[in-house]
């Protein structure tokens, strides 16, 4: 069986954008990891990875949950290191 952390480790992707990925989406952590793989190596795939964090960040903001919005401030500051590439994409 495939554990999240040996999928980590696989996939070399953070806890962050795959928690990201399944909030968006009503899928097990293992299909986020997959997900999160595929869409980081399409074309401007990174870029929307983006902008789904910052989107969520937008709402935990507007419904007042700052705990939520930092976890997210988080998950956006490690996907920025992990995808420098995305530094410039305007969201």
């Amino acid at each position: 069986m495939v554990t999240l952390f040996a999928s980590e480790e696989v996939t070399g992707f953070g806890w962050g954008p795959i928690a990201a990925v399944t909030e968006r989406e009503p899928i097990r952590n293992v299909e986020a990891i997959i997900l999160d793989e595929y869409l980081t190596h399409i074309h401007k795939g990174a870029h929307k990875v983006r902008q789904m964090i910052c989107d969520d960040l937008r709402v935990a903001m507007h419904r007042d949950d700052p705990a939520h919005a930092r976890k997210l401030f988080h998950t956006l500051k490690l996907f920025m290191a992990e995808h420098p590439e995305t530094e410039s994409f305007v969201a």
